[in-house]
């Protein structure tokens, strides 16, 4: 029960945290180019993980990575840095592209000597095709964290808008973490309710829809507007699919992983255990959400062909 978190920054520290109040691990090592910071986040953590369960939290070296069953990347530059704050630019985390497979270079080779067998799930935005460019060195097990968050996000607002607490809603954002995502409405349900029906019954329509969509999809400026980074969710995420494969729980998420019907990584429910994802689940779509999904990997294509050539 042992993961490597790659990059102590903003992204990567929420990780950890996450993990570690999980209790998801029994060792964790963290790696970051600078090893002060790893080791001063390090033993920041470490005097707070006696109250959460055992775990030994240390910074180390690539060299320290046998045996891990799972790594997250989360080194790499943020929207932040890398200017993608803008809700009027349609790249959106893509303008991090580039930047970002620079630091890849750097980090996969050292992680293919050391564990090659571990499950890569990719953290850094834009994590889809980002995904696409570890398989490439080698690697089988791949995941990106897709629109997970994305999709507890459309959950959290559909909840807010019907007055549910949104444990109860079942709704999905499908295809690219990014501007490209297709909110898949037609399938959203509330304890067997399809969501659609309940706003109608309280006179909730387009406008609610469109409103729902635009929060969800510039969640991150907004957050980043207000504190700099967007963290803690995408933290919390990441520990539970760490869960997920660490206890080989065949859970059913919607998550990135290379699909060979698109081309291309992008998020789809997804049954995930200890290799990754094991089946994917492509669910009923109206004919609008078929051909947005499709442009969606369209979109992360045209991305992938960008560092390919």
């Amino acid at each position: 029960m042992k993961i490597g978190v790659i990059g102590a920054g903003a992204v990567g520290s929420a990780c950890l945290i996450s993990s570690i109040l999980r209790g998801i691990a029994r060792e964790i090592v963290v790696v970051n180019r600078d090893r002060k910071r790893a080791k001063a986040v390090v033993t920041d953590l470490q005097y707070g993980a006696a109250l959460s369960s055992v775990v030994e939290i240390r910074d180390g070296e690539y060299s320290d990575l046998p045996g891990a069953a799972l790594i997250m990347i989360t080194a790499g530059m943020n929207e932040k840095g890398g200017g993608a704050t803008s809700r009027n630019d349609p790249a959106g985390r893509l303008k991090l592209l580039e930047s970002n497979v620079g630091v890849y270079r750097q980090v996969l080779p050292q992680i293919f000597r050391t564990a090659p067998e571990a499950v890569n799930l990719v953290v850094t935005d834009p994590p889809d095709p980002l995904a696409d460019f570890v398989r490439t060195f080698g690697f089988t097990r791949v995941l990106s964290t897709g629109t997970y968050l994305d999709s507890l996000r459309f959950r959290f607002h559909v909840a807010r808008h019907l007055n549910v607490s949104p444990a109860f809603v079942e709704a999905n954002v499908l295809g690219e973490h990014g501007t490209s995502e297709v909110f898949m409405w037609w399938a959203a349900q509330v304890a067997g309710v399809p969501v659609l029906d309940a706003m109608q019954q309280i006179d909730r329509g387009a406008d609610v829809r469109h409103s729902i969509e635009q929060e969800v999809r510039y969640a991150n400026i907004t957050i980043i507007e207000g504190n700099q980074a967007s963290q803690f969710g995408i933290g919390m995420v990441s520990a539970r699919i760490a869960e997920i494969v660490l206890r080989d729980e065949r859970a059913v998420i919607p998550i990135g992983s290379y699909n060979p019907k698109y081309g291309v990584t992008l998020s789809i429910p997804s049954v995930v255990g200890q290799s990754g994802v094991v089946k994917i689940l492509e669910p009923a779509m109206s004919d609008e959400e078929r051909h947005a999904l499709q442009r969606s990997a369209d979109t992360l294509k045209a991305a992938v062909a960008r560092i390919q050539s």
